[in-house]
């Protein structure tokens, strides 16, 4: 058994990146200024879209999505139920119908052909989530999806490749940038856009419905003549959060080298571990992995996930869970009647999934570790 204990994750935080808050705090602007304007570039610059709105969380610009799409009653919203509830619970707020499509069983992204078969006249958006870092084969999504808009999850993909070319580089997407992300601002996520009045809309809208944002970037500061054009929100991020995150953004390519190297020493080392069942790779198209997430699906006529996960536990090693199917949550199940069986591939996987330690300053010897520890609990010694 290992000493000290492993967890699953551990933000990648170095002295740049203390430096660059550091700054911050002694510059006399720690709120939404010059910094965030210069992460929001960054971030369009790295991915290639037009416009980026750094945001407080990539809940919040779930949320200013609908608000800034005028989606509401009488609306459906196709999204996969194997995701973090952050988006599923903003559709309802809104008083939309969330439509959960299946995921592949061996992926978990979902299909161009379970999104088409979900597809209503009132069908206002599509949600598709880019799972773990794989890219979904969007081509094919937004081939199905017609006039019907289509906006990225994105909040494990940054740096995340489709036939050459970046996630969200076209049309809208969401990042996160929480702390377990391959990039942290601690909290924070940021919306892309190509559209530019989208884009001011979104604005407008993280920031109390006032028509220019609160760094002006021709001013410097906001306007004394801004004024209230629809009630808004509170949604900036501070220069505090951006700074680390512009600072980690100079070196991602590092950070998902390093997590591509451990992933594939963990495949290379489960493999003759039939019980141990990591996710399968996409196929039929070009695409670079992120790697956000090490997912495996545990498969034991010893134990179960949960028991799984305790045991690791115990051997100093955690895991985490991403995720428990959004359908079967307690609201979901008791207030919009969501029931068993309805989604399989998603519930199965919903049962048996299980993250692994993987973060870019483990050392290889630390996947070896886990491995170790998985083969202890399953006795295969």
């Amino acid at each position: 058994m290992r000493k000290d204990f492993l967890p699953f994750t551990r933000p990648a935080i170095n002295e740049s990146d203390i430096q660059a808050v550091t700054e911050v705090l002694r510059s006399g602007w720690i709120t939404n200024g010059p910094v965030n304007a210069a992460f929001e570039k960054a971030v369009c610059d790295f991915t290639g879209n037009s416009h980026g709105v750094a945001l407080s969380s990539a809940t919040a610009a779930m949320h200013l999505l609908l608000k800034a799409m005028k989606i509401g009653p009488g609306d459906e919203v196709i999204t996969p139920s194997m995701t973090w509830v952050s988006i599923v619970n903003m559709i309802v707020l809104a008083g939309a119908k969330p439509v959960f499509v299946d995921v592949d069983r061996e992926t978990l992204l979902v299909t161009p052909e379970a999104i088409a078969a979900a597809i209503t006249p009132h069908t206002r958006l599509i949600v598709p989530v880019h799972f773990a870092g794989a890219a979904l084969d969007l081509d094919g999504i937004r081939r199905v999806a017609g006039s019907i808009p289509v906006v990225e999850d994105a909040a494990h993909a940054l740096g995340t490749w489709y036939k050459g070319r970046h996630i969200g580089s076209t049309g809208t997407a969401i990042y996160s940038f929480h702390a377990i992300k391959n990039v942290t601002t601690g909290e924070g996520g940021m919306l892309v856009t190509d559209d530019k009045a989208f884009a001011d809309s979104i604005r407008a809208w993280k920031f109390h419905g006032i028509g220019m944002d609160a760094f002006d970037r021709q001013n410097r500061g906001r306007s004394p003549q801004a004024e209230v054009l629809f009630p808004g929100f509170k949604y900036n991020l501070t220069d505090i959060c951006a700074a680390l995150g512009l600072s980690q953004l100079n070196r991602i390519v590092n950070i998902n080298t390093k997590r591509r190297e451990l992933a594939m020493l963990y495949r290379h080392e489960l493999a003759d571990i039939p019980e141990i069942r990591p996710l399968a790779d996409p196929q039929g198209y070009d695409f670079r992995h992120a790697w956000h997430l090490f997912v495996v699906r545990v498969d034991s006529p010893k134990m179960g996930r949960d028991e799984f996960m305790t045991a690791l536990k115990a051997e100093n090693i955690g895991t985490g869970l991403h995720f428990r199917c959004a359908h079967l949550q307690k609201y979901y199940r008791e207030e919009m009647g969501f029931r068993p069986g309805m989604l399989p591939a998603t519930e199965y996987n919903s049962d048996h999934i299980c993250s692994l330690p993987l973060f870019p300053d483990m050392d290889f010897e630390d996947v070896i570790d886990v491995v170790k520890a998985i083969k202890t609990v399953l006795g295969r010694k």
